[in-house]
């Protein structure tokens, strides 16, 4: 795609990173291999930008046009439970797209986001985002938001793959490697036995569109470190399908344990 290969080039920071990352992950996989891999992600971020700037055309008449679902009783079966659903999602495929689509092909949910730093295009993005009657919580603002959705048997799509601080998370294994992992996630199903599912919208290049998928309930227990563990098990192992599509450019392993080098 032309936009991904102008936004690759445009931001070689970003190349640099990704490389580093799966070099991380797949230390046995040759360069060119994980090069490929990289070049899939910009093409991933190329699918995904399209897909936002079209998202205000898309609607009940055409949304099976650029997704369909895959999963969809885990997602209803969880309802059914009335204690609220967690979405353990993050940025594989096109996590934009994905509870977008969902709202007009079943309901609306609630959407945990960062805010931007720009303000203007915060709002911008904030108001497209809403367009099928989702509704935005702020990082910020996140906690009693959550609470009060969940307690309704509301749902809430959280993304559990990035980076945090020393005081926020825990360390996990992911890829081999320890990644600091913020727990609030885990914290919340705790505290409301709400069911937790992993959802993503991934690309199929054989269908060419996307294929929103939940997968069966994750199991809590309570232990904060083994739950967050457990879930991120279960993303590693989806990311190991679909490598050309999770966001390498993150620096996702930049917190280090108390006394070990930087990574990047």
């Amino acid at each position: 795609m032309f936009y991904a290969r102008l936004f690759d080039r445009a931001v070689p920071r970003l190349r640099k990173t990704a490389l580093r990352n799966l070099e991380l992950a797949f230390p046995d996989r040759p360069v060119e291999e994980r090069a490929r891999i990289a070049d899939g992600v910009f093409r991933s971020i190329g699918r995904m930008i399209y897909a936002f700037a079209r998202m205000p055309g898309i609607d009940a008449s055409n949304v099976h046009e650029w997704i369909r679902y895959e999963g969809l009783d885990n997602y209803l079966e969880a309802k059914r439970q009335g204690r609220g659903v967690l979405v353990a999602t993050g940025h594989l495929g096109n996590w934009e797209l994905s509870a977008y689509t969902h709202a007009i092909m079943t309901e609306p949910m609630n959407v945990v986001v960062r805010p931007l730093d720009h303000a203007r295009l915060d709002a911008f993005v904030e108001s497209r985002r809403q367009l099928t009657g989702n509704k935005i919580i702020g990082k910020f603002d996140a906690p009693r938001a959550i609470l009060r959705a969940l307690r309704a048997n509301e749902a809430a799509g959280i993304l559990i793959d990035q980076n945090t601080s020393l005081q926020e998370g825990v360390f996990v294994n992911f890829f081999g490697v320890p990644a600091c992992t913020g727990t609030a996630f885990v914290r919340f199903a705790a505290r409301t036995g709400a069911v937790v599912i992993p959802g993503f919208a991934l690309w199929s290049e054989e269908e060419q569109r996307y294929v929103l998928r939940f997968y069966p309930p994750v199991s809590m227990s309570g232990n904060v470190a083994e739950n967050t563990q457990r879930l991120h098990s279960v993303l590693e192992g989806i990311i190991r399908e679909y490598p050309d599509q999770w966001l390498w450019v993150h620096r996702r392993w930049k917190t280090r344990p108390v006394g070990e080098p930087g990574i990047y």
